[in-house]
C-alpha cells in the first residue's frame, strides 16, 4: 500500500467531524442546562454534552453534577462506539447520585434507587452501568415487584471504567483503579489495582 503523503480528503474529514460536535455540544449542553434547571438537578461550570442525555429525578431526591463534568450521548461523539445515550436516574424518595469534577461519561447508565458516589477525575467508558438496585425482586413469588434491599456504589476518585463493564450494588471501587472492558463487579475493588472479568477480579497492582 502506498504511503499518503498529502491527505487533503483525511484533513477535510475530520475537520468536518470536529465542527459537527462543536456545534453538537454548543446545541445539546445549553438544551441540557435547561432541561436540568427545570428539574431541580444541580450541577457545576464547564458542564458539556454531546447529544441529549437523559435524567430522570424522582421526588424528593437528588442528582448533583461537579465542575466540568462531560457527557457524550451522541453515535460518533466517541469513536469506540455508543450503542446507547447516557441516562442518569434516581429512582426512588431520598435516592442520590453525585458525580465528581472533571468526570466523564460515554452512554453509561446509572440507576439509583439508594445511593451512587462517583468520585472526581472519573472516566467510565462507553455503553457501562451502574446501579445500585436489582430492579426486581429475587423471590420468585415477588418478582414483579421492586428490590426492597437496594445497596450502595462508591466510586473512587481518578478510577478508569473500560468498555461495557456493570458496576452493580453493594461495591466499592478504590481509587485510581482499572477495571477492565467487559467487566461485571460483583464485590469491591481496592484502590490501585487493575481488576477484570465476569465477575470482576484483581489482576495486579499498579505501580
Amino acid at each position: 500500500m502506498s504511503t499518503i503523503t498529502n491527505d487533503r480528503n483525511g484533513r477535510v474529514c475530520g475537520k468536518i467531524r470536529r465542527l459537527r460536535l462543536k456545534y453538537n455540544q454548543l446545541f445539546y449542553t445549553a438544551y441540557v442546562k435547561l432541561n436540568l434547571r427545570f428539574k431541580k438537578i444541580g450541577y457545576g461550570s464547564g458542564l458539556v454534552c454531546f447529544g441529549y442525555t437523559y435524567f430522570c429525578r424522582a421526588p424528593y431526591s437528588s442528582i448533583t453534577i461537579g465542575k466540568n463534568v462531560e457527557f457524550r450521548s451522541d453515535k460518533t461523539s466517541n469513536l469506540i462506539g455508543l450503542n446507547k445515550p447516557c441516562l442518569i436516574a434516581t429512582l426512588r424518595k431520598n435516592s442520590r447520585i453525585e458525580i465528581g469534577d472533571n468526570s466523564g461519561l460515554s452512554g453509561t447508565a446509572i440507576g439509583a434507587a439508594n445511593k451512587i458516589i462517583i468520585g472526581s477525575n472519573v472516566m467510565v467508558g462507553a455503553n457501562s452501568l451502574i446501579t445500585d438496585t436489582n430492579w426486581h425482586n429475587i423471590d420468585p413469588h415477588l418478582r414483579h415487584t421492586a428490590d426492597p434491599l437496594p445497596g450502595e456504589v462508591y466510586i473512587g476518585d481518578n478510577v478508569f471504567i473500560g468498555y461495557g463493564s456493570i458496576i452493580l450494588k453493594n461495591v466499592s471501587i478504590g481509587k485510581n483503579s482499572v477495571i477492565g472492558a467487559g467487566s461485571v463487579v460483583t464485590k469491591s475493588i481496592p484502590a490501585n489495582v487493575i481488576a477484570a472479568g465476569n465477575p470482576c477480579v484483581v489482576i495486579r497492582a499498579l505501580k
